[in-house]
Formats: C-alpha cells, structure tokens, sequence
C-alpha cells in the first residue's frame, strides 16, 4: 500500500528547529511534503494574505529529497498554497509544528501553529497541531518523538471526527519523565495585559505588549492541569464556533417583533 501523503506546516518559520523534528518524524510514517512560511508568523492566528502578492519556493534545508516550499504568508496561507497549488493529491493528514512554545488553554485563539492545523481541517482533512512548552530556539524535541509519531499513527488508523482538530501540547520532561497522554479540556484562562509605553529619540511615543498568564481552571480535567503534572494533552478543538447552548438564551429577547 502507498505511504500515506502527510503535509506539515508551522508558524515559527520554515527552518525552525521544531519543525525540523517534525518532519523527521513523519518520515518514518509516509511521504512528506512541507509547506511553511518563509519567516516566524507566531501569534498571526486566522490571518490570510488578501491585499499583498503571494509568493512560493522549493527550497532544500536539510539532506534528502523531502519536497519543502516555502511561503511568503501567514500559516494558513501555506496550507491554502499546499492544497490548491502545491501538492498533486489531497493529503491523507496534516501536522502542524513542532511549535517553540505553549498552545494549550486560551493560546489556542492566537495561535498559529493551530490555525493552520484549523485550515486544513475546514478542508476536510484530519489535522493536528503540535506545541512544546519550551519557548527556547534550541529546545530538545527529541524526548517526545514517540509520542508524537504514535498520537498521528492513531489518526491515520483511526480517524478524527469531522470538524475537529486536535491542539497536542507537550510538556517539557525528559522522555522518561512523560507520565503519559491525557484527552482533556481546554483551561479557562486569560492574559492580564498592558502597554509598556516609551519615548523614541524623536518624541514618539512606542508601546511593547507586556502580559502575565491567569489561571482560571482549578479543574483536573484541563490541558493546563495535564501538562503541569508530567501529561501530554490532547484537546479535540472544533472550528464551529456556534455556542449551542446560547441559542435558546438568545431566542428569548424580544427580536422577532418589529
């Protein structure tokens, strides 16, 4: 039987260190096309390129004869590229990552590595986002190699239900410390912010983002609570944004009266 066709993209650039390992990895399921921006795109979200030009390469990073382009746009712009222009048949999966930091709880609506995973997703195709917790250019991907080739392995065989992808987030442990894999929630959380505002040498006034991360969730179900305690955690995240539960709620105001 044919190698399945696994398409890998990232947000942290296309010669990042985390998806280096990535696609190691997935050389040893299938053939691996990669499609990623050609420079960090972290924190661009949704974000799809709609008054600028697109532009594509195939590059060549690492030895082999891995198929790699490099896009010009954001995460989800490489996944659109990959589908429609790139890739000659529709990928049997798509990964996302290694991502060079957290996406559990709240990061998820920012995040990038998961917005591409999300894109592919809306196309139909199972996907899954991947994120260390180690912010570090030089962190060790190596300890969760196996994990993360089994939990893809799973959804090849298995499948992901329609209209869900799946957010991993890996602790940062030692292989031997991993205490396993735990299905969760998403945390309740949020980020306290503010303006670090300066003066240029011009007079003008400049602002840095400054936040601290705000636990909400004392909830042992959580993806915040699994990777605190030694646990990689998988949360199925759906793109369908509809609060089901509020429709009744809404239905109630008085808007069908003119």
């Amino acid at each position: 039987m044919a190698k399945p066709l696994i398409l890998v993209t990232n947000d942290d650039g296309i010669t990042a260190p985390g998806l280096r390992a990535l696609i190691g990895f997935m050389k040893e399921i299938g053939e691996v096309v990669v499609v990623a921006p050609d420079s960090p795109q972290s924190g661009m979200g949704h974000a799809i390129t709609l008054d600028n030009t697109l532009y594509s390469k195939r590059v060549k990073i690492d030895q082999g004869d891995t198929m790699e382009y490099s896009c010009s746009g954001t995460p989800a712009d490489c996944v659109k590229m990959g589908l429609q222009e790139l890739l000659e048949r529709k990928p049997d999966i798509c990964v996302s990552g290694i991502n060079h930091g957290s996406n559990s709880s709240i990061n998820v609506i920012y995040s990038g590595t998961m917005s591409a995973a999300i894109e592919a997703g809306i196309e139909g195709i199972p996907a899954i986002g991947f994120s260390l917790c180690d912010y570090s250019w030089n962190a060790n991907f190596e300890p969760v190699g196996e994990i993360v080739k089994k939990i893809v392995l799973e959804a090849l065989d298995k499948g992901i239900p329609e209209g869900v992808v799946l957010n991993v987030n890996l602790p940062k442990t030692e292989k031997d410390e991993i205490k396993g894999i735990k299905v969760c929630r998403q945390a309740r959380a949020n980020w306290k912010e503010k303006f670090d505002k300066r003066t240029n040498p011009m007079g003008k006034n400049y602002y840095w983002l400054t936040a601290e991360f705000e636990l909400l969730d004392k909830g042992e179900d959580t993806d915040e609570w699994a990777l605190a305690n030694g646990y990689v955690s998988v949360v199925p995240t759906q793109f369908d944004l509809t609060a089901h539960h509020a429709i009744q709620h809404i239905n109630n105001w008085n808007l069908h009266e003119h």
